[in-house]
């Protein structure tokens, strides 16, 4: 049993008091990514309103939320390798001020091939966060606390979520505009990534301080040793994720994960427009639901996975797959108001966003240690984003030719493969000795 002391406890050296400083900044940096990134699904509405003489109908916004998938996927590949070979921080801040000026730019849009440009380029800037939070956690933090560490981190792009709907919900409320949003939320991001710069290093080495110990069983092990921090070259990094089988199975699961959560969290607050008849501000502050939930989802399943399961992440993944099913099949009957709606948004979160929290989170970094938690998160990422570009596109695509039953109908059926996949990941490897300890 683990002897590792609780995950951001009182500081009682200055490693702790370091590592709380970094899990805070951190934390606090990624939640302030997604104000620049709820925010085109927060005003999705007003842009289909003001735009749509233009051929701005949910078919046409659901591409260019595509491709910027398309964008932040490609994103996570490159990213994730320079995340390894430059380091965590440079990337974090660097990802945070390309976000400020491409959402300034939409902001300042007139027409539909501008938002289809800042968009992309938007999300593709906002790849390099995910990737420097892995990569500085894999340096600051015991692989023993990976589970812990992560599983409180993960909730940042949740808590973020919230906020931004909340906030941004509640100024289009005050009757600020769509343009109007779009600045607030890259000023917001602006004052962050400047506390960040000061607040945030990328290692412990770089106050002075030793290094907690990595995974001794990472997928680097035999090739390298666990503690090292940067890959000798671009093909040692590389080369072992694609001979492991549990790591191919991984990125299968985070195929179908991905695009349920890009397609849901896109889509909810129209969905809820249209469907439960609620106005654009109260749509985009009730769709806050769905994170709440999913906040919930991240912290028991984490504790499930660790404390009842041994660290079997695969049957936690299937189970949630299959309960997605019905609940996406349910969404397809007509309500009479909002309460059905709400409660199954409610519901999806409960069940995807913990789930999904495992992929690039704890098993990226136990599979990459130092040396290559960023690559694993970012191919990880960048599978799933590719399948959340066909996603977004065929539920908008869907919805708008044939209506909200059949988007569900749609999401559903990737549900349930989803699940054969995690079904094969279980049985195959997760009833073997584990790659990596249990965390108790």
């Amino acid at each position: 049993m683990s002897t590792a002391p609780p995950v951001f406890s009182a500081p009682r050296s200055g490693l702790q008091r370091w590592q709380l400083r970094t899990g805070l900044s951190l934390f606090v940096g990624y939640s302030a990514y997604y104000v620049c990134r709820s925010n085109l699904a927060i005003a999705a509405p007003l842009l289909i309103r003001e735009f749509g003489p233009q051929g701005l109908n949910k078919e046409v916004l659901g591409q260019v939320a595509s491709v910027g998938v398309l964008f932040y996927a490609a994103g996570k590949v490159l990213n994730g390798v320079l995340g390894d070979f430059l380091g965590g921080k440079k990337i974090f801040l660097l990802g945070m001020v390309g976000a400020v000026a491409a959402t300034v730019a939409f902001g300042l849009g007139q027409g539909v091939a501008v938002f289809f440009a800042a968009w992309a380029a938007n999300r593709l800037v906002q790849s390099m966060g995910w990737a420097g939070l892995v990569k500085t956690t894999a340096n600051w933090f015991s692989y023993q606390s990976y589970g812990r560490v992560m599983g409180l981190l993960s909730l940042s792009y949740l808590f973020g979520d919230v906020a931004a709907k909340l906030v941004l919900g509640q100024l289009l409320v005050l009757g600020l505009g769509w343009r109007g949003l779009f600045l607030a939320a890259a000023g917001v991001l602006a004052v962050v990534a400047l506390g960040c710069s000061f607040s945030l290093k990328s290692s412990p080495e770089d106050v002075g301080l030793a290094a907690p110990p990595a995974n001794p069983d990472n997928i680097f092990a035999t090739d390298a040793s666990p503690a090292a921090d940067r890959p000798a070259s671009l093909g040692s990094l590389l080369g072992p994720y694609f001979r492991s089988p549990a790591f191919l199975l991984m990125l299968l699961m985070s195929f179908g994960l991905t695009a349920l959560r890009e397609a849901f969290s896109f889509w909810v607050p129209t969905y809820l427009v249209e469907a439960a008849h609620l106005s654009e501000g109260a749509a985009s502050q009730w769709s806050a639901l769905y994170s709440v939930c999913g906040m919930a989802s991240i912290l028991g399943a984490g504790y499930l996975s660790d404390a009842w399961l041994r660290g079997q992440r695969g049957v936690l993944i299937l189970g949630a797959c299959v309960g997605l099913v019905p609940v996406l099949a349910l969404m397809t009957q007509p309500a009479s108001g909002p309460a059905l709606p709400l409660v199954l948004t409610a519901l999806v979160g409960l069940l995807l966003l913990g789930p999904y929290s495992f992929l690039s989170g704890a098993m990226a970094l136990d599979a990459g240690g130092r040396q290559g938690a960023a690559t694993a998160a970012g191919l990880l990422d960048a599978v799933g984003y590719a399948g959340g570009t066909g996603a977004l596109w065929l539920t908008g695509a869907l919805a708008e030719r044939r209506g909200w039953e059949a988007a569900w109908v749609a999401l559903a059926a990737l549900a349930a493969a989803t699940a054969v996949a995690a079904l094969v990941f279980y049985r195959t490897q997760e009833r073997r000795p584990a790659l990596v300890p249990t965390v108790a």
